[in-house]
C-alpha cells in the first residue's frame, strides 16, 4: 500500500482544515517545499498536493508551488483543487504533476471528465469521490450533490477509471480514525461484468499508525495522511519503516 502524505495550500502556506471547513484553517508551515523535502528524506515517494485556493475559486491558483516541489524533489505528485478546464490540466501537468485528481467536474460535467480520461489515460487521471453520508460532495466540499457514492464510483470504473480517492468528509481532519466500513463497502460492492478493478486510495481521519496495516489488509491501494503527521500522531520514521517493510 502506497503512503501518500498530503500538503494542502492556502495563500502559499501548508495548512490543514477540519471537515473541509475553511474557517478551521491551521497553518503548519509557511514553506510547503520544506515539508515536501522532509517527506522525501524519509523514503516517501508520493505526495497529494491540494490547491485549496483553487478549489474555492474554481481554477488553478497555486501551480507555482507545484512547480517548485516537482522540480526540487523527486516526489510523484497528484495534484487537485479547482481543476475545471483543459487549460487548468495543461498548467498542472506542465508544472510537474504526475497525476491530477478531479471530483467536481466528474459530477457536474461527465463529458469533459471523460475527455480528460481519454486524452491523458487512466494512469494520469484520478477520480475524487468525496462523500458525506454516502452522497458525493463537490467544490471543495462546499456543496453536496444528490449522487450516491458507490454507483457514482462504479459508473466511472465502467468508463475506464482506475484510481479513486475517497474521503469521508465527516472524518477528515478529525483524527478519529478512517472510514473503514465505507471503504470495505466500496471494495466489496457488487461489480458489473467487465468493470475495472478499483485502486482505492483511502483519505481522511487517519489518526494512528496501527490503522495503516488495517487499510492495507482491506485492499486499499494507497492511503493519504495529513493531520496525523502534522500533529505528530504518526512519525515520519514510522512511515519510513512501514514503506521499507513492504519492499
Amino acid at each position: 500500500m502506497r503512503i501518500i502524505p498530503a500538503i494542502d495550500i492556502i495563500d502559499g502556506k501548508c495548512v490543514r482544515l477540519s471537515k473541509g471547513d475553511y474557517n478551521t484553517k491551521k497553518i503548519y508551515n509557511e514553506n510547503p517545499l520544506e515539508v515536501a523535502k522532509q517527506f522525501e528524506a524519509h523514503g516517501i515517494e508520493y505526495l497529494h498536493l491540494v490547491d485549496l485556493d483553487g478549489a474555492k475559486s474554481s481554477q488553478i491558483v497555486n501551480h507555482k508551488i507545484l512547480e517548485k516541489i516537482a522540480s526540487l524533489t523527486s516526489l510523484k505528485i497528484d495534484f487537485g483543487g479547482g481543476l475545471k478546464s483543459e487549460k487548468d490540466l495543461e498548467i498542472a501537468f506542465e508544472s510537474g504533476a504526475n497525476q491530477i485528481t478531479s471530483g467536481s467536474i466528474a459530477v457536474k460535467n461527465k463529458e469533459v471528465f471523460l475527455s480528460w480520461l481519454e486524452k491523458y489515460g487512466s494512469e494520469k487521471i484520478i477520480l475524487g469521490a468525496d462523500a458525506k453520508d454516502e452522497k458525493v460532495a463537490v467544490n471543495g466540499w462546499l456543496e453536496e450533490s444528490d449522487k450516491e457514492l458507490i454507483p457514482f464510483i462504479n459508473s466511472y470504473l465502467l468508463e475506464g477509471i482506475k484510481y479513486v480517492i475517497c474521503t469521508d468528509i465527516s472524518k477528515d481532519g478529525m483524527l478519529e480514525g478512517p472510514s473503514f466500513k465505507l471503504y470495505e463497502k466500496i471494495l466489496k460492492a457488487p461489480s458489473t461484468e467487465g468493470i475495472n478493478k478499483i485502486s482505492l486510495i483511502a483519505s481522511g481521519g487517519i489518526s494512528t499508525f496501527n490503522e495503516l496495516p488495517q487499510l492495507a489488509e482491506m485492499g486499499c491501494e494507497g492511503t493519504i495522511i495529513g493531520k496525523a503527521i502534522y500533529e505528530n500522531k504518526i512519525s515520519l520514521k514510522q512511515l519510513e519503516e512501514f514503506i521499507l517493510s513492504y519492499k
